[in-house]
């Protein structure tokens, strides 16, 4: 799959919107405690 970087950017902007998001890191936490995703190895 290939996107834009602004497409991306556009993603990226609308979950912290909806998740009420500081930043990115914070998605990253939000993903790896919701179980979305899982450390390399699991």
């Amino acid at each position: 799959m290939v996107i834009s970087p602004l497409t991306a950017r556009t993603h990226v902007h609308r979950a912290m919107a909806k998740l009420h998001a500081r930043d990115r890191a914070q998605l990253v936490v939000m993903a790896y405690e919701s179980g979305l995703v899982t450390p390399h190895g699991d």
